[in-house]
This record gives C-alpha cells, structure tokens and sequence, in this order.
C-alpha cells in the first residue's frame, strides 16, 4: 500500500495492531515510552524507534494505543510530543480507552495544526489486535474516516460510527462498565456455585448454554478454570476504565452506585494481590474469600 504509519503506545494492543498494519503492507514504525515494551515489540517483528520524533516526522498516518488520559495528554500534547514534532499532512487516531473531554482536547489542537483525527476507541484484546478482528467504534467527519479507511478495515471488519470526536470514548466507557459488572457478577455467582459443591467444569457447562452466560463469561471463565490468569485485560485497566466513567457521571451528577460498587469490588482484587492478572482473576478473590486463608490457588 505504501502508507506510511508511526505507531505510538506498543502495548499488547498497540504492538498487535502494528504488527497488523505491517503485515497489511503499511510502512509501520512503532515507539512507546517503556524500553521493554520497544524490545517486545521488537522481537515479534515490529520495527521500533527510541525517538518519538522518528516515529512520528513524515507519516501519513499517527496512531496511538496508551493506557490513561495522563498519559494521552502528555504523548500527544507535551513539550517533547507527537505535536511538538511538528507532523504535517496526516490523520492521527488514538485507539485509547479514555475520557471523551481528553479525547477533545487532542482533536482541537489536532485540527488547529490541519490534522485529521479520528476517536477509535476498540473492542477485542490482543489476539483480535493481531488477527485484525477489533471492533472499532469511530467519532469523527466524513473526510477524516474516508482517508483513514485503508487503516481501519486492516484493524476490523466492524466499524460503528458514533458521531462527532468524544462520542466513540463515550460509548466505549459504557460498554466496559457493562463488561466489568458482567465479570464482577459472574464470578460472585460462579464462586456461589463452586461453593455449594458444583463442579466447577459442570457449572461452566450448564451456564454456557443458560441465560446468565455472556461474552466475557464465554471468553473468560474457560482460562479461570484451569486457574490461568495471564492478561488479556489487566484488572487495573478496568478499575480505571470504570473509574473513568464515574468520574463523567459524578460531573454530570448521574446516579451510578451499582458501577461505584463494581469498581470497589475491582479495587480489592487489586489489594489482595491480583495486579497484572485478567479482570477473570476475580473468581479468585472470591475464592480466596470462601476458603479465609488469602491463598492465590483453587
């Protein structure tokens, strides 16, 4: 294709998605803050910089995949970021899970520039970054979303237009406090089930086919039961993630304790030592909950 991209934030997802695009065709360049993300992008083929200014001067494409609005703020607007650089001519995407007024603030001072700009907030994890099966939930204009189209159907087939450049983080922040939730509850009610002597396997069996299963129940709970708690989505970004929704709420003063509760149930998973594992490794804190002995095993 021929397109040049400069990839910034290469996480598992933003590597995922860089690796996509770079075997799409895509003169793909990534570069993140952490030295150790470089070098794991690094060994699964993505080629990498150690300078934003490299990844970013003469792209026609600026993505970027970073974990929370400070970190938002800083790559793309602080003295030493992305726009500080100085790109000219290009569309800049962020894929980040954030707070649509951040969202905002990057978009206006991407357009004072001439920039395009997208909001691309996704939905999948890793493996559905790789395999270019995301689903894309996209805020911004007609012009914009017709440059950036060779991009986005590389990403996913799925493509949802939510409106203007803040409506896509919106929706995405509801979407995750709905799946979170769904996690928190499904393993409340899971480690009931083990508890009151159902086989673990036997109770996943009859739920999958029953009307409480779910998306995450089925994506999920097959890892919990062979006590695998490797991220797919680390439990501190869904904290922040419906942390972030509250936080919109509580300024437009709508009511959300069941999602305040989510996230304090979220919070102790993080104290009691499952930072790092999946959102899934709550089954294991209610596990831990039932036994009394804080052990971190079945």
């Amino acid at each position: 294709m021929g397109a040049k991209i400069g990839f910034v934030g290469i996480g598992q997802m933003g590597a995922g998605m860089a690796l996509a695009l770079t075997r799409a065709g895509f003169e793909t360049i990534g570069y993140d803050i952490s030295p150790l993300a470089r070098e794991r992008a690094k060994a699964q083929g993505l080629r990498v910089t150690e300078s934003v200014t490299d990844a970013v001067k003469g792209q026609d494409f600026i993505l970027s995949s970073l974990p929370n609005p400070k970190d938002v703020r800083e790559a793309w607007l602080g003295p030493k970021g992305i726009l500080a650089v100085g790109p000219e001519n290009a569309v800049c995407i962020d894929f980040s899970t954030i707070d649509a007024e951040t969202m905002m603030e990057v978009g206006a001072a991407c357009r004072a520039r001439g920039l395009g700009v997208l909001d691309a907030p996704v939905s999948g994890g890793p493996k559905e970054a790789s395999s270019g099966n995301l689903v894309l939930l996209l805020g911004g204009t007609d012009e914009d979303l017709d440059r950036a189209k060779p991009v986005l159907d590389v990403l996913g087939d799925v493509q949802l237009r939510t409106g203007e450049i803040g409506t896509a983080k919106t929706v995405k922040l509801v979407n995750n406090v709905m799946a979170m939730g769904n996690v928190v509850i499904a393993a409340e009610a899971f480690a009931l089930g083990v508890a009151a002597g159902v086989e673990p396997e036997k109770l996943f069996g009859a739920l999958s086919q029953s009307g409480g299963r779910s998306h995450h129940f089925l994506k999920r709970f097959p890892n919990a039961l062979e006590s695998n708690w490797e991220p797919g989505f680390k439990m501190e970004l869904g904290e922040k993630d419906v942390a972030l929704a509250i936080d919109v709420a509580r300024n437009l003063r709508q009511p959300m304790p069941v999602a305040s509760l989510v996230r304090e149930m979220m919070t102790t998973a993080l104290a009691t030592g499952h930072a790092g594992r999946d959102v899934v490794a709550l089954l294991d804190m209610y596990r831990q909950m039932s036994r009394g002995d804080g052990r971190n095993e079945p």
